[in-house]
C-alpha cells in the first residue's frame, strides 16, 4: 500500500474508532483526539482532572476499540517497584521464575501517579522511555505498541509526590479534563443508569497500529513548519534571544528540545487524521497547548496575577 493510500485508510479507521468510542463516552472530543494522537505517534499522555470524569472508562474503551491489552495500576503510597514490574519467585523445582507485573500490557493506566513515592514512579518512567524493564539483572522487552496514560487529581495535594519536571517531560501531552456540559451530562446519566451495555468492537491489530506509527514518522514536513515549531518552543525560554517581555515577566523556565520533537510528531499525526499528506503551521498550533502546558514553569508573579499556562501559550501563538 502506498503512503497516500495508507493515510486515507488511517482517516477512515480513525472515524470508525471515534464512532466506537462514542458508544460509551459522551463528548470529550478534544481529549480523545489528543490521546489518539499520542498513541499513533508513539508518545505517552498525562490526564489531569478531578475524580468522576470517566478517565478510567475512557482509557478502557479506547484500548478495547484499538484491540489492545489494557491494565490499570492504582498508585498508592505503599506501592513498590516490584508491584508494577513483577518479581522472581522460586518454583517447585527450586528454579527462579519471573512473574510479570501489570506493566506488561499494551496500554497502562497509571491512576493517580502522584500518590506513589519517587522510586516507584521512576520504575514506570524507565519502562516508558526504554520500552523495557530490568529485573534482577535480566532485561525484559515490553510488547509494542506501548502506551502509558497517567492520571493526576489536581485538587488534593496532601501526601502526594508531584512528578519532577524531568519526568513530566517524558509525557508527550498533558491533557486537561473539564466537567461535561449540561446536555452531555444528561446523556451520560441516561446512558449509565439503564441496563443496556454497549459492545465496543476491536478495530485494529497491534501490528496495524505499529504500521500506522511508522507511517506517521514517514510523513514529510516542510522546513518552515519545523522552524516555526522550534521558534515557538524557543520563545518559552526566559532570558534568551527569542523570549518576549511577557515570557520574561511570567516564566521561570521554558520547554526543552523534546517539546519541539513532540510538536512535529503530533502535528504529523494531526495532519494525517485530517487527510493531509504533510502538516502545516495550523497543525502545530492545534497541538501546541497540550504539548507545552506541562513543560513551562510559571514564576510567583504569574501565580499572584492569576496567569495560567494556557494564557501564556495562547499569547505565544
Amino acid at each position: 500500500m502506498s503512503d497516500v493510500a495508507a493515510i486515507q485508510a488511517l482517516v477512515q479507521k480513525r472515524n470508525e474508532l471515534k464512532a466506537e468510542i462514542a458508544k460509551v463516552i459522551v463528548g470529550q472530543n478534544e481529549v480523545i483526539d489528543q490521546i489518539l494522537i499520542s498513541i499513533f505517534s508513539g508518545g505517552h499522555a498525562l490526564l489531569v482532572g478531578v475524580p468522576g470524569l470517566a478517565k478510567t472508562l475512557m482509557v478502557n474503551t479506547i484500548s478495547q476499540a484499538l484491540g489492545l491489552d489494557f491494565k490499570r495500576i492504582q498508585f498508592t503510597p505503599d506501592l513498590m517497584p516490584s508491584d508494577i514490574l513483577g518479581s522472581e519467585i522460586l518454583d517447585e523445582n527450586r528454579h527462579f521464575k519471573f512473574i510479570k507485573g501489570p506493566i506488561f500490557a499494551n496500554i497502562i493506566l497509571a491512576d493517580e501517579i502522584n500518590r506513589t513515592p519517587p522510586k516507584t514512579q521512576a520504575a514506570l518512567l524507565e519502562a516508558m522511555q526504554e520500552r523495557a524493564v530490568t529485573i534482577a539483572g535480566q532485561h525484559h522487552k515490553l510488547s509494542l505498541p506501548y502506551f502509558v496514560l497517567a492520571t493526576q487529581n489536581p485538587i488534593e495535594q496532601e501526601g502526594t509526590y508531584p512528578l519532577p519536571e524531568a519526568q513530566l517531560d517524558r509525557f508527550m501531552f498533558a491533557i486537561k479534563l473539564d466537567y461535561p456540559s449540561y446536555q452531555e451530562e444528561v446523556s451520560v446519566v441516561k446512558a449509565t443508569t439503564s441496563d443496556e451495555k454497549p459492545t465496543v468492537n476491536p478495530l485494529f491489530s497491534a501490528q496495524e497500529i505499529i504500521d500506522f506509527q511508522h507511517l506517521i514518522r514517514r510523513i514529510p514536513v516542510a522546513d518552515n513548519v519545523i522552524e516555526y515549531a522550534v521558534s515557538l518552543v524557543g520563545k518559552t525560554r526566559p532570558k534568551t534571544d527569542l523570549a518576549t517581555d511577557y515570557v520574561n515577566n511570567y516564566l521561570d523556565w521554558g520547554a526543552g528540545p523534546r517539546a519541539s520533537q513532540n510538536l512535529i510528531l503530533a502535528a504529523k499525526a494531526h495532519a494525517a487524521f485530517n487527510g493531509k499528506y504533510s502538516p502545516d503551521i495550523e497543525d502545530v498550533k492545534a497541538v501546541a497547548t497540550g504539548i507545552l502546558r506541562h513543560r513551562i514553569i510559571k514564576n510567583y508573579k504569574a501565580d499572584a496575577e492569576g496567569i495560567t499556562e494556557e494564557m501564556i501559550i495562547s499569547k505565544l501563538l
